[in-house]
């Protein structure tokens, strides 16, 4: 079972918290149209199913 958040910090930079076993190009799509679409600049996807929490964030930059 995937759960997931989104939070906006600030108007610039968007947040979003999964528990997935592993990010997939839905994942990324996803949070590139939040990005998009609110012309933020800066998107993190942090995925906290994994053991080591710096393996499970993906920056994205637009």
């Amino acid at each position: 079972m995937a759960t997931e958040s989104i939070y906006l910090v600030e108007n610039k930079i968007v947040i979003e918290l999964k528990t997935v076993e592993c990010f997939t190009d839905v994942h990324t799509a996803q949070i590139l149209t939040y990005m998009k679409l609110g012309n933020f600049p800066l998107g993190l996807l942090i995925n906290f199913y994994v053991k080591l929490l710096q393996n499970g964030i993906k920056r994205f930059k637009i």
